[in-house]
């Protein structure tokens, strides 16, 4: 399989220059950052004020010089209302944050793939791009803004209770800092790991995803052949591998926590050991209530040290995700547009003096993974409202050729002109605008009839109607529970081939463009659906420069001109029945193809 992003070697970048790449995404509201920082700052310094209480109530509160009674309930409420205020504005700030950036980066990866290289398609497979935009983008920003939540808070709840324990008594403060050198490298080793483990576990998702995308599109394959075994074993071994990984992961992130705590443990016991030969030797300021409050703040530090120490986890999750998508970004190249903006300039102007609508000139392709040329210097001029078909071989190039009129395909030498005017002085949207589509392998979008058959247009529902009348439609869509505003469902499954074909040449009918690519669009349909398929086609080709791919050589008897291709080179050219009884290439293919005609 292809690798994606995900599979590219990890590069060892610093965290912040990581953090620094999400910030397009995640960093416009810098208003909504300064409250949440500011929000978890307050409730982080209400943490010192508990063990504060501590020290007046027990060294004050019960003796003669104890204060109002009042005090000490308002005080508490008090307390814990800033804080739950405080916590709940900077949860809410973050959580807007996240889903902002999350939109940002999804749209922005969707728009990339919507103008990506045709080439992106074939190197990964439709789960993993979907996987990426849709699962590891949410999950990402989600896991990373909520561990940046508890990284701020609790980095300031740590602060907060480290300068409070400094205040009572810097001595022993000081051995509270043992425990950090050692924390910060299990941290530091076990997030390297966790990070490398988490990139390998999103490839293995990767595979897995595509394995079940496989067996659901060949369903009938994979039955007729009995592989079901075959692709359970299959599915079996990455599922294991996918285990292995998550059991490592786990092992790595569980590993942080008791670490850091068995730490943390052996400060906990020197505090309490010099704090105790203070006490017994009369050292002055300490007293109950201060040892009270000291050792009090020291325990709470305990838990977001430990919480600390657990953030790594969703921290290197997180970013490992969202770079998945970053790296979908960086690397998917865009296809060579003449103009990028949201409003395009007009159409060039055409050459009036052009009787040709296509024009190939000494045109060669090759593609990066070839050894030789797809297409070898082809020269063809096509006259407006002519009828070409295109046969040959499988590999012959017939498809190539087709694909750079649109600029699916872009040419290593020669040039393309339409209407007169060459490709490259044509914007992608006026160009495409030129070329309607019928092919045997119809992809229909899981929206409405109309939403289909006006793709990319406004809903014109009058001449929706009279597209349908023309495709031989009309009487199957109005049996439909909502007629044309019935959802078609996955690839509009609850149609029948013939339905299909008909419903994508209404497309083409609606779009209106001056040239049509006809893919043999009436392969693999029964008698009656071909004759209905047919007299539609008739109608849309009316008028129109049509192109057809042919591989059922009966279907172009009547075309203009018959282009014979063969290894990238046009070997023959003329009609139907000159290229008979001539002899040659073609006669060979249509005596060999259709022995009976």
């Amino acid at each position: 399989m292809t690798p994606t992003p995900a599979d590219s070697p990890e590069k060892e970048t610093p965290f912040h220059q990581r953090m620094l790449r999400l910030w397009p995404y995640f960093g416009k509201q810098r208003a909504v950052w300064a409250i949440a920082m500011l929000a978890t700052l307050v409730a982080a310094c209400t943490e010192p004020l508990i063990p504060a209480l501590f020290k007046p109530l027990l060294d004050d509160g019960f003796s003669e010089k104890a204060f109002p009674l009042w005090m000490v309930p308002t005080a508490v409420i008090g307390i814990f209302l800033i804080r739950g205020i405080a916590f709940f504005i900077s949860q809410y700030a973050l959580a807007r944050i996240a889903n902002d950036g999350m939109q940002a980066m999804r749209d922005a990866l969707f728009q990339r793939l919507m103008h990506a290289e045709m080439s992106v398609f074939s190197k990964q497979s439709a789960s993993a791009l979907s996987n990426t935009l849709v699962y590891e983008v949410q999950t990402g920003a989600s896991q990373l803004i909520s561990a940046l939540l508890g990284l701020s808070r609790d980095g300031f709840t740590v602060i907060a209770l480290i300068a409070y324990l400094f205040f009572l008594n810097w001595k022993l403060t000081l051995l509270v800092f043992i425990v950090v050198p050692g924390s910060a490298w299990v941290i530091k080793k076990l997030s390297k790991r966790l990070y490398s483990l988490t990139r390998d576990s999103q490839a293995a998702t990767d595979n897995l995803a595509y394995v079940v995308e496989e067996n659901v599109l060949a369903h009938r394959v994979i039955r007729l052949h009995g592989a079901q075994s075959d692709q359970l074993n299959r599915f079996k071994q990455l599922s294991q591998r996918l285990r292995r990984l998550a059991l490592k992961s786990t092992i790595a992130s569980a590993a942080m926590s008791p670490l850091t705590q068995v730490m943390a443990a052996i400060a906990l016991s020197a505090v309490l050991v010099v704090a105790l030969i203070q006490s017994r030797a009369g050292v002055q300021g300490v007293t109950v209530g201060s040892f009270v409050a000291f050792i009090t703040a020291m325990l709470m530090l305990i838990s977001p040290i430990k919480k600390l120490s657990d953030i790594a986890t969703p921290v290197t999750r997180g970013l490992a995700a969202l770079e998945r998508g970053l790296l979908l970004l960086e690397e998917v190249d865009t296809e060579k547009e003449f103009d990028h903006t949201s409003n395009p300039p007009a159409p060039p102007p055409l050459n009036p003096e052009s009787s040709n609508s296509i024009e190939l000139l000494d045109v060669s392709v090759r593609y990066t993974t070839d050894t030789h040329l797809a297409l070898d210097q082809i020269s063809l001029k096509i006259k407006k409202g002519e009828t070409i078909a295109f046969v040959g071989p499988s590999g012959s190039g017939k498809t190539t050729l087709i694909n750079l009129l649109p600029r699916f395909v872009l040419p290593s030498e020669g040039h393309i002109s339409i209407f007169g005017t060459r490709i490259e002085n044509w914007s992608l949207k006026h160009l495409r605008s030129q070329f309607a589509m019928v092919s045997q392998d119809v992809i229909m979008l899981n929206e409405t009839v109309a939403a289909n058959i006006s793709l990319g247009t406004a809903v014109d529902r009058n001449r929706i109607q009279q597209c349908l009348d023309a495709a031989n439609l009309a009487a199957d869509i109005e049996r439909l529970p909502q007629g044309m505003d019935t959802v078609l469902g996955h690839n509009a499954a609850q149609l029948s081939g013939g339905q299909r074909q008909r419903l994508a040449i209404a497309r083409a009918l609606y779009k209106d463009a001056p040239i049509l690519i006809l893919d043999e669009a009436t392969s693999a349909l029964d008698n009656e659906s071909e004759r209905l398929v047919q007299d539609a086609l008739q109608k849309l080709m009316l008028g129109r420069t049509t192109l057809i791919i042919a591989h059922r050589l009966s279907t172009i008897e009547h075309a203009d001109r018959v282009v014979v291709m063969q290894r990238g080179l046009i070997v023959e050219q003329g009609r139907h029945l000159e290229l008979l009884q001539a002899g040659g290439i073609y006669a060979k293919l249509h005596h060999k193809v259709e022995p009976a005609a």
